[in-house]
């Protein structure tokens, strides 16, 4: 009887190469894939490639340069020059990981995709859920909202069980040669996470990169500054003004140019508007639930209420800096529902 086929996405990292050695040992016939998204070959494939020889797997490297390029650093770029701030991980799972190496998978003839996210897809109440993983530390279910149901069956998260500890351990234990590789904590396509810089090369006539004012919430202009695409919603430090009480960013208004500086508790606010809604499963609208309006935020209570092109979002408690380009992902328990893209703040009063 022939194994069942899983294709791996391995980035040259500890998490993707055990996810490969955890399946083969399970008795899967494991595919290794890494993807090349940028023009020079990094470190980080030749690590994949000797993990999988060590492995004795078969291994690929797909060109998605054209497909990253036009579905996510076209994005992240445009979404910064509007005044918002993407989420290039929410976009890249949607778009490359879950969408491109899908198609990958079916002509390599596997059945399954597996990656290093620590999350976890349970069979329960007679379908399949994608839920947080164990470690909360280490969950990454924030940046998997937009999975359709119809692919979690076909989708396999080995290390959601686990602690980076235990990956880490287990690793060693197979004595992977990235045992010990330092986790990358940067946006991979961004040169020294230097995401400012980045931009400016690529659009440096851009109107975001023009000078502008800045002013208070009442209209007082309280300065200048170089480009909207320099600030995001809650940020203090850099505003180059000088006040008597600390001044945080509160909106960024990109087609005047202007940079809104207000008081810490004018950056909260009680009532968000989301739009491009993706739910897994379509919830009941009628009960409370949790969201994180940021990866690495915690959750919040919210009630959520469907309008006729987007959701208005109301939590029990105000949030601070929420900002539109990031996401909203909902969770019923440890159930990720699914998601949608911030487009800004609701005053209170608003319909």
């Amino acid at each position: 009887m022939s194994k069942e086929k899983v294709l791996v996405a391995m980035s040259g990292g500890v998490d993707s190469s055990l996810t490969a050695a955890l399946l083969q040992r399970q008795g899967y016939e494991v595919i290794g894939v890494t993807m090349r998204l940028k023009d020079e070959l990094s470190a980080d494939v030749d690590d994949a490639a000797t993990v999988a020889d060590k492995l004795g797997i078969n291994f690929h490297v797909v060109d998605l340069r054209e497909d990253f390029q036009k579905d996510v650093v076209k994005y992240f770029v445009e979404e910064y020059l509007n005044g918002r701030t993407p989420n290039p991980c929410v976009r890249c799972n949607k778009k490359i990981k879950f969408g491109k190496l899908f198609e990958v998978a079916e002509n390599l003839g596997a059945n399954f995709l597996a990656t290093g996210h620590y999350a976890r897809i349970i069979f329960e109440d007679g379908r399949f859920k994608l839920k947080k993983a164990v470690d909360v530390r280490k969950d990454q279910s924030y940046v998997l909202y937009n999975l359709r149901a119809e692919q979690l069956e076909k989708i396999l998260f080995p290390l959601g069980d686990f602690s980076k500890v235990d990956t880490r351990a287990m690793a060693q234990e197979f004595n992977l040669p990235v045992a010990q590789k330092k986790d990358s904590q940067e946006i991979c396509f961004v040169p020294n996470d230097d995401y400012k810089n980045f931009l400016q090369k690529l659009s440096p006539n851009a109107d975001a990169f023009q000078a502008g004012e800045i002013v208070d919430t009442s209209g007082k202009i309280l300065g200048r500054h170089n480009g909207v695409a320099n600030y995001t919603i809650g940020q203090r430090k850099g505003l180059g003004i000088a006040a008597e009480n600390p001044l945080y960013v509160v909106r960024i208004d990109a087609p005047n140019r202007r940079v809104i500086v207000g008081k810490n508790d004018e950056v909260f606010a009680k009532s968000l508007i989301a739009k491009n809604v993706h739910w897994i499963y379509p919830p009941n609208l009628s009960k409370s639930f949790d969201a994180k309006i940021r990866y690495g935020l915690r959750i919040a209570r919210c009630k959520i209420f469907a309008e006729e092109n987007f959701l208005r979002v109301t939590f029990d408690e105000p949030q601070r800096a929420i900002t539109a380009g990031q996401s909203i992902v909902f969770y019923d328990g440890d159930e990720v529902l699914g998601g949608g893209i911030i487009e800004g703040v609701m005053a209170d009063g608003d319909a």
